[in-house]
């Protein structure tokens, strides 16, 4: 089973974009777990263009407030947002080298670079009793070096695959990403996945074996606008099943 985590941003969004407390995030939060989400997401971003810290803060309380309902917390790790997680203390938090002006994220970490940063975070992650994740292409040598760094987990950035079902042609690229987590898991490493998961093209990417969990917030709310939020969860957690 694959736990879905859903990414709360564009709700926030939807709230920031008239400034009124409306949708209240934190509500919708409690919707979805009621639902039976496994986790919640977001990604505070440096502008706070959607989620917030005070978002962060709030849903920290709210999940453990739920027995079983894990939050992750997505971000660029500079000195404010690793205080943030050592304030809320969330069940995971997954690293993601976001420029302060990218629209989404569109790229996993360069180790080759950024190693020994990367060592350090996990350690201090390690220290407050953070599972700690790494954004991740599906790349074979850089998933090597991630397995070096002490991080709990990856996240593989499924952009590529999403855009491949999308033209009908994936089977390749399917592989690639079914190497990546094999790779990744014989390396002691969990696997989770996102972005641009959708109803669609889950399924098919779920053939991958063990894939713990699932993070979608985009395409589950624009779903959400068509079928309805309780028949999207639904849909989705028949998938992760």
């Amino acid at each position: 089973m694959t736990a879905l985590s859903v990414n709360l941003n564009k709700i926030a969004l939807l709230r920031n974009s008239r400034g009124r407390d409306y949708p209240n995030v934190l509500k919708y939060g409690e919707k979805l777990i009621k639902m039976g989400v496994a986790g919640l997401t977001v990604h505070p971003r440096q502008d706070e263009r959607h989620a917030t810290r005070q978002d962060t803060r709030d849903l920290a309380n709210l999940t453990k407030k739920h027995a079983g309902v894990e939050f992750n917390v997505e971000g660029y790790p500079s000195d404010e947002f690793m205080r943030l997680i050592d304030e809320t203390r969330p069940d995971q938090c997954t690293l993601v080298p976001d420029a302060p002006d990218q629209i989404t994220s569109d790229h996993g970490w360069d180790l080759t670079r950024h190693f020994d940063w990367i060592v350090q975070l996990a350690q201090q992650l390690k220290d407050i009793n953070v599972r700690s994740s790494l954004f991740i292409d599906p790349d074979l040598e850089q998933i090597k070096l991630a397995a070096q760094t002490g991080v709990d987990r990856i996240e593989l950035y499924t952009e590529s695959y999403a855009q491949a079902f999308a033209q009908d042609d994936y089977a390749q690229v399917l592989e690639l990403y079914r190497h990546s987590a094999n790779l990744a898991q014989s390396l002691g490493l969990g696997v989770n996945a996102g972005h641009d998961l959708d109803l669609n093209n889950l399924e098919a990417f779920l053939t991958i074996p063990d894939i713990l969990e699932v993070s979608i917030g985009h395409a589950l709310t624009v779903e959400s606008l068509e079928f309805g939020v309780k028949e999207v969860i639904s849909r989705y957690l028949q998938i992760c099943t």
